[in-house]
């Protein structure tokens, strides 16, 4: 599998461009021509800079306005290309992309503009190159690739071919399906994008709301399905117009691209497995058994205010490291692990960030091959030295910088809370019914966020839900659940548009650190909420009025939710959600409890904006 990117993809000039792109593992690189242009440098020297640093230039575009003109358009338009042949050569590209014709003056006509392509590819073959033709979806006349690949098909030249374009296929609703007919000799490239699914302009679609393969919602996997039936073994090229790409980080971007392009073709391999499809080996996407602990960060004065509000919901210590200031805490399935060594991971994250769940360890099947798919994809191995008679867990970088661990039932994973603390067998739990995580929260700038979807969909068994706007006071946060079908593995990830939200006001004021909450499950949320000692987050009576209208609640259930700070919700199928906070730590970390009845699986949303409203008025009275 050759891989390639549009430069128009990320940001920065071209230099900075192709050495991230080089740097993320790509073997190629589509020149855009305004990069090129607004450079400065010869067409030779963008040519050398390419190849010191290992990349072929796959492609010269665009190519606009060129079938179907009247004269004297027409016979600028095969001047201009001339002119644009003599560049590629100095390039040393041998492809250039010419899209679909927009002009108004242009005049329609299959066998018309199959006339001009033939006469174009006459001139590409003395100059050495090739041309592909792609269907922009709002073309004027050509904006499907049905009627792209017929006009190539009658120019019937060596130097004219089609150029696939995911998003121009998928945005118009066409059936990828009709990409079988099409020679995969007569492909000259294919290029990938997906988007959510936005109802709008289709050039305003496309100019602003592309993303990576598998951060969207087009069936980028169906397109490409049918792509590889024809044969086709040329490049795999990303052209994305983003506005947050374009102004994100160039190396971070090209990461994603790769990641992508990879994820992709290991979907598309597994379900065409007589297809010859080249693509790195990996175990299938990873099934999350469960949330087998969170570790923070902190120092020893921190760790107590924390151990104090751990110790109110019920928790108890129930052993200490072998060898370093680490401690667990454990209810039900839960363990927490607070370190507060002053060396390693853990003292550089509370260096950073304060206080902090730097540190999740997750249950799986099988923690190598787990570990194996994540490094095929791109993630970065974690280590760090460990003493005698410590092991050394699996764990993989997160987006933010955190660690991911990884466990399993191996002979060694499995006892490793034997092996690294000593655990007093005799501690007896009572705690207050707290039963497992629910669910992690995780928060990061809105623009990062397609990252993080990417690196969890890619990686484990998940699903991303739909975007949800969650009004703050102070703007809009973008949330976004990853999970599992059986619920082992639930991900919310809110994005902060600026920094006057909570979720704004925690990335900016922790440095970016990643966890904002981490939700804990109970069977009887009632009784947990009696049997807790916790300082929990108060609910305005103006909640409870509201509530008891939206649902129609009897008196006695009001008072009940009341007297615990309770919010509540209830979807269309009469699934309930129950839910309680505590009151805030440091700059915006917080606890909360949940309970699920009758099949819910939402997080309570119609209640996230009084939680942030009162969240936010007890940090003011903190400060």
């Amino acid at each position: 599998m050759r891989t390639s990117i549009a430069t128009v993809s990320i940001s920065g000039d071209l230099s900075e461009k192709l050495t991230a792109i080089a740097a993320a593992g790509f073997d190629g690189v589509e020149i855009f021509e305004n990069d090129f242009l607004t450079f400065g440098a010869s067409a030779r020297d963008v040519r050398q800079m390419a190849a010191d640093i290992g990349l072929d230039i796959t492609l010269f575009q665009p190519f606009r306005d060129f079938e179907g003109l009247p004269e004297p358009l027409r016979s600028r338009a095969f001047e201009r290309a001339k002119r644009k042949f003599a560049l590629m050569n100095e390039l040393g590209t041998d492809l250039m992309l010419v899209c679909s014709n927009v002009s108004p003056a242009a005049l329609g006509g299959i066998d018309r503009a199959a006339a001009d392509f033939r006469k174009l590819g006459e001139l590409a073959a003395q100059s050495g190159v090739r041309v592909g033709f792609e269907a922009l979806a709002w073309g004027r006349h050509v904006n499907d690739h049905r009627d792209a690949w017929e006009i190539v098909r009658r120019a019937d030249h060596r130097s004219v071919g089609i150029i696939l374009d995911s998003f121009h296929t998928l945005s118009r609703k066409l059936d990828p399906g009709s990409i079988r007919a099409i020679p995969g000799d007569k492909i000259f490239i294919v290029q990938l994008a997906d988007a959510p699914l936005i109802d709008m302009d289709l050039l305003y679609w496309s100019r602003h709301f592309r993303n990576m393969p598998g951060e969207g919602d087009l069936p980028v996997v169906d397109f490409m399905r049918a792509v590889a039936a024809t044969g086709y073994a040329g490049p795999l090229s990303l052209e994305i117009f983003n506005d947050q790409f374009r102004g994100g980080s160039p190396r971070a971007i090209s990461v994603d691209g790769r990641r992508s392009l990879v994820y992709l073709m290991d979907q598309v391999r597994r379900l065409e497995p007589d297809l010859a499809i080249t693509v790195p080996e990996m175990p299938e996407r990873i099934e999350v058994e469960r949330v087998e602990f969170v570790e923070f960060a902190a120092d020893e004065t921190e760790a107590a205010h924390l151990v104090g509000m751990l110790t109110a919901m019920g928790f108890i210590l129930i052993g200490k490291h072998r060898s370093k200031a680490v401690s667990l805490y454990r209810q039900g399935r839960i363990n927490i692990v607070i370190n507060t060594e002053n060396d390693g991971l853990a003292y550089s994250s509370y260096v950073a960030h304060g206080t902090s769940a730097y540190a999740i360890g997750l249950k799986v099947g099988d923690a190598l091959a787990t570990m194996e798919r994540a490094t095929a994809l791109g993630a970065s191995p974690f280590t760090q030295p460990v003493g005698d008679g410590e092991l050394q867990i699996p764990a993989i970088r997160g987006v933010g910088g955190g660690v991911i661990y990884l466990l399993d039932d191996s002979p060694e994973l499995g006892r490793v809370w034997e092996k690294e603390f000593n655990i007093d067998p005799a501690i007896a739990i009572q705690g207050a019914g707290l039963t497992s995580v629910d669910h992690v929260a995780q928060t990061m700038n809105y623009d990062e966020m397609l990252t993080w979807v990417l690196f969890y969909r890619s990686i484990f068994a998940t699903q991303k839900s739909t975007l949800v706007d969650v009004p703050d006071p102070s703007g809009l946060v973008r949330s976004q659940v990853i999970e599992d079908r059986s619920g082992n593995l639930r991900l919310t990830l809110n994005g902060a548009e600026n920094g006057r939200t909570l979720a704004g006001h925690f990335v900016n004021k922790t440095f970016g650190s990643s966890i904002q909450h981490l939700a804990f499950a109970t069977g009887d949320i009632f009784a947990a909420s009696k049997a807790m000692q916790l300082d929990v987050l108060k609910v305005s009576d103006t909640y409870y009025d509201d509530i008891e209208a939206r649902f129609g609640l009897d008196a006695d259930f009001l008072e009940r939710l009341k007297a615990g700070s309770i919010f509540y919700d209830r979807d269309d199928a009469g699934g309930e959600f129950f839910q309680f906070y505590s009151q805030g730590f440091g700059e915006g970390f917080f606890f909360e409890i949940v309970e699920r009845r009758g099949g819910y699986s939402g997080y309570g949303a119609p209640n996230a904006p009084f939680r942030i409203a009162a969240q936010k008025q007890a940090l003011v009275r903190g400060l």
